[in-house]
């Protein structure tokens, strides 16, 4: 099956030469920018051979996994850059983990050291292999301790760069969200990153011109493949340290960032921010959103604040970016765009045969730049993949104009008297309510329907508390016998660790209380 198929492109990016058209075109150009950063090209080449020269010094080989867990900074991308020059595997934790997920990745992983900044020093001593790492903590951001330290490291001898390491050999572990099990660590060879970053840098039409701001985690392959996209093309990048307007604003109206990439729930806080003005995205000509559902109220408001639309996309850390919308073309609201180039889709039912436009099936997907599987879990990725094709779990449709929508997690589609519920239809009519802040939306087993539709919802501070049945009325207004039969109001909504709601909490949390008899 060939299902819908991306353009060609000519070759992958080189993560070892990754700096290269930026050197070639634009020494003294701006690479790198923070609030505190203003780094040319030139330098963080030089930086980034430095620390890759004083990583090996310290007896790490290529091969080894280094661990990170480091908030954003320019730091950060200096450390990605050095792995990939020295043959070492960057291995970045979330910086939202606590001791039992540091604990899981460094097991998992196998990693020989780990980069951290001292604002974690109390989770890393409740840790158990962090004080087992045969090379120990390289610390970052205070006075320099007993061990080694990222800025001194940086700052090292460096006569050349490192030999290029093999387009097979493993470049990054990216830990999945752990929503439906124990995080994997999912594998990328420097080539298969390398097709990563050329696919996104084409799918987003990124050039010389651009000057992007990747508004989420660095640690998170969101951000990770579109920075080091834009950086391969010669792309100037902004980091933001922090996602909330105090941070984000500054950069926006002081910067002029043609691109922005953002987690839909910050860009919703960004919207909905009193300070943000209509002329503060005036320098942009995409803003793409990703990592989960764009909300149709999101899109409304956003719109009506910046006077364009969100290029919403779709994208797996297994794959990198999948779908987007050319932005240059048309953006078709609500749907997550058309495949990007070196990407084939196929959407199937679960016998495996292809479906027509406009059918519900999984979404297959097929690319150089799919990963060679989940570390140590041979059978994990054997599971995810069939004749090189790739099982996303989630359910799409495509229209015939080859534009896709995603309708949900195969595993979190609520199945009721027989027709299939999308959660994320029924949270976006819900946060459509001026009172509602945030909502997730499960399915719970019953034995005459099939499951009933259960919503929990966080409510705004400053409107009148509406009524449980008044909120369900809403809903059904809007989405019918979709719309849920009870809601549950809560002070705080759960998220994963990469800050997408979590609606496996929320399940688990249900069927635990209905077990005791309670309601919540």
């Amino acid at each position: 099956m060939t299902g819908y198929v991306g353009g060609a492109l000519e070759r992958p990016v080189s993560p070892w030469g990754l700096l290269r058209d930026g050197l070639e075109n634009n020494p003294d150009g701006l690479a790198l920018i923070s609030r505190d950063t203003r780094w040319t090209w030139r330098t963080l080449d030089n930086l980034s051979v430095r620390l890759a020269v004083s990583l090996l010094g310290l007896g790490l080989k290529p091969g080894d996994r280094v661990a990170s867990l480091m908030p954003n900074c320019p730091a950060l991308i200096v450390h990605y850059l050095a792995c990939f020059k020295a043959g070492l595997v960057a291995t970045p934790l979330n910086y939202r983990y606590m001791a039992p997920e540091i604990d899981h990745a460094l097991g998992v992983s196998q990693a020989r050291a780990l980069v951290a900044h001292v604002e974690r020093e109390r989770d890393l001593a409740a840790s158990q292999l962090t004080r087992q790492l045969p090379l120990g903590t390289i610390s970052y951001g205070g006075k320099p301790g007993a061990g080694p330290a990222l800025d001194e490291l940086i700052e090292g001898d460096a006569p050349s760069s490192p030999p290029p390491p093999s387009p097979a050999a493993p470049a990054v572990i990216f830990f999945t969200s752990g929503s439906t099990g124990p995080p994997k660590g999912v594998t990328h060879t420097h080539e298969t990153l390398g097709w990563m970053f050329a696919t996104a840098a084409a799918g987003l039409e990124l050039s010389p011109e651009d000057l992007l701001l990747a508004g989420s985690s660095l640690s998170h392959v969101g951000a990770f493949y579109v920075s080091f996209a834009a950086l391969s093309v010669g792309v100037g990048v902004i980091v933001a340290g922090t996602f909330d307007a105090d941070e984000l604003l500054p950069l926006l109206r002081e910067d002029r960032p043609t691109v922005l990439s953002m987690l839909p729930s910050a860009l919703f806080a960004l919207t909905r921010d009193h300070g943000a003005r209509q002329d503060d995205f005036a320098s942009l000509r995409l803003c793409r959103g990703a990592g989960d559902t764009v909300s149709a109220e999101l899109e409304r408001e956003f719109t009506a604040l910046s006077r364009f639309a969100i290029d919403e996309a779709y994208g797996l850390t297994e794959t990198g970016l999948v779908t987007v919308s050319p932005p240059s073309g048309r953006i078709k609201v609500g749907s997550v765009g058309q495949v990007v180039p070196e990407v084939s889709l196929s959407i199937r039912d679960d016998e495996g045969k292809e479906l027509s436009p406009g059918s519900e099936g999984r979404l297959w997907i097929k690319t150089r730049a799919a990963t060679v599987g989940y570390w140590g879990d041979p059978g994990a990725t054997e599971a995810a993949f069939s004749n090189g094709w790739l099982d996303s779990g989630d359910v799409m449709r495509v229209d015939d104009e080859g534009f896709f929508s995603f309708c949900g997690r195969k595993k979190q589609i609520i199945v009721h008297d027989g027709s299939n519920i999308c959660p994320q239809e029924v949270e976006g009519a819900l946060l459509e309510h001026p009172s509602v802040a945030s909502a997730g939306v499960i399915g719970l087993h019953d034995l005459v329907h099939g499951e009933d539709v259960r919503a929990y919802i966080t409510l705004t501070e400053d409107t009148e508390r509406p009524t449980s049945q008044e909120l369900i009325q809403f809903a059904r207004a809007r989405v019918g016998y979709k719309a849920p039969e009870e809601i549950v109001v809560l002070d705080e909504m759960p998220v994963t660790a990469t800050g997408k709601l979590d609606r496996t909490y929320l399940k688990r949390m249900a069927e635990a209380n209905l077990a005791r008899g309670a309601n919540g």
